[in-house]
């Protein structure tokens, strides 16, 4: 069954030998950082296929995937023109952008959001009102990947003067003048830890936060909010550099005509949820230039 699984998701996500031949001028290629190239496959497919055909006046003839395991790969591709056009949420756009050069294309709105932001909770009886309460505690991010659960919170707490060392496990403990920090894996394994004070303070997305079915009411009963940061965008089309900027710009005019086309209803819904694409404003713009410098600073000052 193993050998079977392999072998289904080799022929369904494109190899790096595959895609050295992706720089035709002809040929679009998606990439996307993925642990499980299989699912991400069938999210990108339906998209780029409704994608490629509207953009022959500019020369596209066929559409490709491209799988990277993480953003140092991926931002290999990127600069050796082996991905022209990458989704993803704003932290890991970010540090695509500073690695390779890519430029941000388009705001993705999903299930009707372009914007949220991230909360901080306690235990209502844990006496903790405020980041700086957190000086010798623990909190829990999600992933290392993770824009709301991970890159905007660990920025906002070393923005607070904080000092963040990671934990062996739940039992550690950090020194009494830092902030200690573990990867719960998901949202309501971050849930679960504060409530049952195996950490102090939990993260994640407002978005998250409303869902009982990652924040369980029993849980959010016993829970307070300390702190949430001002919105930003919820995830980007982002495109190599040196992508021609008439296929760019055509891109650019697809999707955004998407959403009011029926025929890329059931391809948008497969694209995680996507309800619309959206131009980049100022607001924007400004949110993600802070997003990028507290990038810098995690990879800076915490890994």
């Amino acid at each position: 069954m193993l050998v079977l699984a392999a072998a289904t998701i080799a022929a369904l996500a494109p190899t790096p030998l595959q895609a050295a031949t992706a720089d035709d001028s002809n040929v679009l290629v998606i990439g996307r950082i993925s642990d499980d190239p299989k699912a991400h496959y069938e999210q990108l497919k339906p998209l780029l296929d409704y994608v490629v055909p509207r953009m022959a006046n500019v020369g596209i003839r066929e559409g490709r995937i491209l799988m990277a395991r993480d953003a140092q790969q991926m931002n290999s591709y990127l600069r050796r023109g082996r991905v022209d056009w990458v989704t993803e949420t704003a932290g890991t756009a970010m540090l695509l952008q500073k690695g390779s050069g890519a430029r941000p294309l388009l705001l993705t709105e999903r299930d009707g959001v372009s914007r949220y932001r991230t909360v901080f909770f306690a235990r209502r009886d844990s006496g903790i009102r405020s980041l700086a309460d957190l000086r010798g505690r623990s909190v829990a991010f999600q992933n290392p990947l993770s824009t709301s659960a991970y890159y905007v919170p660990a920025s906002e707490l070393i923005g607070a003067g904080l000092t963040l060392e990671i934990l062996l496990s739940p039992m550690d403990r950090p020194a009494s003048g830092s902030v200690g920090y573990l990867f719960a894996r998901s949202e309501l394994n971050i849930a679960t830890w504060v409530h049952k004070r195996l950490v102090d303070v939990g993260v994640m997305s407002n978005l998250d936060w409303q869902n009982p079915q990652r924040v369980p009411l029993a849980f959010r009963r016993d829970f307070i909010l300390i702190r949430e940061t001002p919105d930003y965008p919820r995830a980007l089309e982002m495109v190599r550099g040196n992508l021609d900027p008439k296929v760019e710009a055509r891109l650019r005019q697809v999707l955004i005509e998407a959403a009011n086309d029926p025929d890329a209803r059931e391809a948008l819904l497969r694209f995680f949820k996507t309800t619309r694409f959206l131009p980049i404003d100022t607001t924007a713009r400004h949110a993600l230039e802070h997003i990028g410098k507290g990038v810098q600073r995690v990879h800076a000052e915490v890994e």
